[in-house]
């Protein structure tokens, strides 16, 4: 939304101030509002993806009948909760002073914005709030997703405006679990169970504040498991970090223990010679994944070795694997010229589309801004890809929507 969130213990009544001024913004055409209920009404986000708004024009969604049950719903969602009843039932507690959900959102506040004597003075004053866990109701899968501190320091699966990393956020662990935090607690995310580990390792808001090793370390150092933990969605640490592009923090697992015993995990690293010796024994959903991380991290030899192997470039990646495009749009993606043209030359087509965006991979390279790629493809099939202009928007490589077929 494009109004200012509100504080952590804002009143109901000032929800639904919000609310009421979107619906009137909506009424006066404002384009803020406009955006705004294509983003978070459900009547606007597509059938399948449900994150994922419809491909609609804005004058469809300013001439539409809306009410302040529209409004109220948008708002709700736009700070995740599932509904507007959700919204308030936890307002109502949230601004209650000394209440449990005061204190333990208030205490989310402190991690999130690097707080850290105010995070001590509170884990002092209240030694168990540690392993307390978020109640809130939200529209994610599962809708409680039961997060302790430690999993908001992930930056990852929780409210999306607090998903943020402070420059101290390696001090911020380092109190929690010296107060006695769960490294390896698991909170109900994505469909499944994750440990904090898990989410660290595929969130762009620690790698993008160059923390993500750091605080990779410091769970460690306080036992974190770099291994599975989680359910089965959660998968390995290890192949986590390299399907969302973490080649260093890959590496930085394995320094601390990670097993490399996975002809997936070994393509992805780019290890030529540990990819070749488990490849034969090798199931057919790990050769496949062998070839999607490959592609996506430029792993060119390893790339080869796998179609000589026999994998097949025009696959849509496996569930777990970004699985709405092929190795070819991810290796585009990333400016990957060398995997692009070894794709192509054993076959992949360049005109298939992903599943969300509708987007050739030259349109993946294009929206990326990898001109050469996108020349390369041009020059290997003048009549490929989509433009930016069609595009739309940049293939999301977030778990919770990535994977969603």
């Amino acid at each position: 939304m494009d109004l200012t969130p509100l504080a952590f213990d804002s009143p109901v009544d000032a929800y639904a101030a919000q609310a009421r001024e979107l619906l009137g913004a909506h009424q006066s055409g404002q384009d803020w509002a406009v955006r705004a209920f294509h983003t978070h009404h459900p009547r606007f986000l597509d059938d399948v993806y449900r994150w994922l708004p419809k491909r609609l024009p804005d004058s469809e969604i300013r001439d539409a009948a809306l009410t302040l049950a529209d409004a109220q719903l948008a708002t709700a969602r736009g700070y995740n909760f599932l509904d507007w009843e959700a919204l308030t039932a936890h307002a109502a507690e949230a601004s209650q002073p000394g209440s449990p959900v005061h204190r333990f959102e208030a205490a989310v506040e402190a991690v999130v914005n690097g707080q850290a004597d105010e995070l001590a003075a509170m884990l002092h004053a209240h030694p168990a709030l540690v392993r307390e866990r978020s109640t809130r109701v939200t529209h994610f899968d599962p809708p409680v997703h039961r997060a302790t501190l430690m999993h908001y320091l992930a930056a990852n699966g929780v409210e999306n405006h607090r998903q943020r990393t402070p420059a101290n956020a390696v001090a911020i662990a380092r109190i929690l679990l010296e107060a006695g935090a769960e490294p390896d607690a698991l909170a109900s995310l994505y469909g499944g169970e994750y440990a904090t580990m898990s989410l660290l390792v595929s969130s762009s808001h620690p790698a993008g504040a160059g923390l993500q090793i750091p605080l990779l370390k410091i769970l460690v150092d306080y036992g974190a498991s770099v291994e599975s933990t989680g359910s089965e969605q959660s998968g390995s640490p290890l192949l986590t970090a390299l399907a969302f592009g973490y080649a260093d923090t890959a590496r930085a697992l394995v320094h601390h223990g990670a097993q490399v015993n996975d002809v997936a995990a070994a393509a992805g690293l780019g290890l030529l010679e540990d990819t070749a010796r488990l490849l034969p024994s090798a199931s057919s959903h790990s050769r496949h994944c062998a070839l999607a991380l490959a592609a996506q991290l430029g792993q060119l030899e390893v790339t080869r070795l796998l179609l000589d192997a026999g994998e097949d470039p025009d696959r849509y990646n496996p569930a777990g694997f970004h699985a709405h495009a092929t190795p070819l749009h991810h290796a585009a993606l990333a400016g990957h010229s060398g995997v692009v043209r070894l794709l192509v030359e054993r076959g992949a087509r360049l005109d298939i589309q992903d599943k969300i965006y509708h987007s050739t991979p030259r349109g993946w390279a294009e929206y990326n801004g990898h001109g050469e790629t996108a020349a390369l493809l041009s020059s290997l099939h003048p009549a490929s890809g989509i433009s930016t202009q069609d595009y739309g928007e940049t293939p999301n490589l977030n778990p919770a929507v990535s994977d969603v077929e």
